[in-house]
């Protein structure tokens, strides 16, 4: 075999290998809520079971983007209902070990999303996903400060109800 076809070869099996890397990814757990949450269970979410919850959105400008950007993801209210959350603090994990604490009540007061897109496309951990928490800084400018900055985890990993 001529060594252009080896070559060809090796591509397409490197291709192929990542498109079926690809339809893998559809079933990894990018999310686990625990803590005070229906039968103390800890609740895995892959991106298509939280996507399936419903899709909210807020289009604002943050400290990390240089325009208004459109997030969606599911509400934090419907998360929390769909496992059945009875706490009063979001802790919340990030894969680079970050950790704060999120008073529920924000999720109620300000229409808080844990966003799976930004415009459109699924956020790569290079861009602060697979799930960022999203405020609408730019709907309630008194939300622009250190402190809900700080509860805006990204690279989120997990979230305990306390």
């Amino acid at each position: 075999m001529s060594s252009f076809f080896r070559v060809l070869l090796v591509g397409v099996s490197l291709m192929l290998s990542g498109i079926a890397a690809q339809a893998d990814d559809s079933d990894k757990i990018v999310l686990t809520v625990s803590g005070k949450v229906t039968n103390g269970e800890a609740v895995d979410f892959t991106l298509a079971e939280l996507e399936a919850l419903g899709i909210a959105s807020i289009t604002t400008s943050s400290p990390w983007e240089a325009e208004a950007v459109s997030f969606e993801g599911v509400s934090m209210v419907v998360l929390l209902q769909a496992v059945g959350a009875t706490g009063d603090t979001a802790a919340i994990l990030a894969l680079n070990k970050y950790r704060t604490e999120v008073p529920v009540s924000d999720f109620i007061d300000h229409g808080v999303i844990l966003a799976s897109r930004k415009n459109g496309e699924p956020m790569p951990i290079s861009d602060k996903g697979p799930l960022f928490v999203v405020y609408p800084f730019d709907d309630k400018p008194e939300l622009n400060t250190e402190i809900y900055h700080a509860r805006s985890a990204w690279q989120v990993r997990s979230i305990v109800i306390e």
